[in-house]
């Protein structure tokens, strides 16, 4: 992940620096979400466990991401779940 370290955080305002700090997070979460769902791959269940679990706490944005790395990884392995979780996506 690309975080600038030279730059002086004190000349942002505040509101600024909660933007740039949620999108930090939020781009942690989806990261998080996919290295736990190559991990669990080998599972069915437990790969649609997880990834109904991601789809709760994901926002929009980042499900429509989650979706085509899914579909690029796991639709041979995993098409039918894949179908069944992102239906109302």
């Amino acid at each position: 992940m690309f975080f600038p370290e030279k730059i002086s955080y004190d000349k942002f305002t505040v509101s600024e620096k909660i933007i740039f700090l949620f999108i930090l997070t939020t781009n942690a979460m989806l990261n998080y979400v996919k290295s736990i769902l190559s991990k669990v791959s080998f599972d069915a269940r437990l790969f649609e466990k997880e990834l109904r679990k991601a789809l709760k706490l994901l926002m929009r944005e980042e499900k429509e991401e989650l979706k085509r790395w899914c579909y690029e990884r796991f639709a041979c392995q995993h098409g039918e779940i894949l179908k069944r979780c992102f239906v109302a996506v």
